[in-house]
């Protein structure tokens, strides 16, 4: 056999066994079948998002408009750190809002040493896991959502799906059309960790505080059942 007739036969034998490698695969895949989704606790999205959110250690409130959305901002910043002050990143939907109306003050940028206190607006909200989605990148810069003591985040009920495999089609639609962002965090919940004695210990790499407002109609109604169907640890 010569060396051509050789090169020609392993190549087949290599050809074969990827096809056969993938194929089996693509078998395993579809056995498998696809992962349930969590159960919600109610039909609600934006119920069940908020329920989510308490269930991660998060604390919640509900506004009808940006104006109550101020507000809210307002009364968290007052009641948990007696302070009007907080730092905001650029993001466009957060420089329209009428913080002057509650006695806000926000800073727009990164989060700087000393500043207790970040907000940032999500992408998306999940439903299934009570989580938020940021694009970071020169609006939404990483610090504001990583490092700050307090989070405050504002989540548009427009915004909401089920799952993370509606977020992801979502995620992979904004990325066809804007473009790739810096970075995607999927945030759920205050820094939370455990030393070898198995104490918690919230904070140690990243917010200690974390707390979510949901955009959205019928807030006394959603409010009420959220904390209705939540079960504390």
């Amino acid at each position: 056999m010569t060396g051509t007739a050789r090169s020609e036969v392993f190549a087949r034998i290599r050809h074969a066994s990827r096809a056969s490698g993938t194929a089996r695969v693509e078998e395993e895949l579809l056995a498998l079948g696809s992962a349930p989704s969590a159960a919600l606790p109610c039909q609600d999205l934006g119920t069940a998002f908020l329920v989510n959110v308490l269930n991660n250690m998060g604390t919640v409130d509900c506004a009808i408009d940006r104006s109550g959305a101020v507000a809210a901002v307002a009364k968290y910043l007052y009641e948990q750190h007696r302070t009007h002050r907080l730092v905001a990143s650029n993001d466009p939907r957060l420089a329209a809002m009428p913080w002057r109306d509650a006695g806000v003050l926000p800073r727009f940028g990164a989060l700087e040493s000393g500043e207790q206190v970040s907000m940032s607006y999500a992408r998306l909200g999940i439903a299934e896991i009570g989580a938020i989605v940021t694009f970071t990148g020169k609006a939404n810069p990483a610090a504001n959502n990583l490092l700050a003591d307090n989070h405050v985040v504002l989540v548009d009920a427009a915004d909401l799906v089920a799952d993370m495999e509606a977020a992801w089609g979502k995620i992979n639609a904004m990325m066809a059309q804007d473009g790739r962002p810096r970075g995607i965090n999927f945030i759920a919940g205050p820094s939370s960790t455990a030393d070898i004695e198995g104490k918690l210990v919230q904070g140690a790499h990243g917010p200690r505080q974390w707390h979510v407002i949901l955009l959205a109609e019928d807030t006394e109604d959603r409010l009420g059942q959220a904390r209705a169907l939540h079960s504390p640890p």
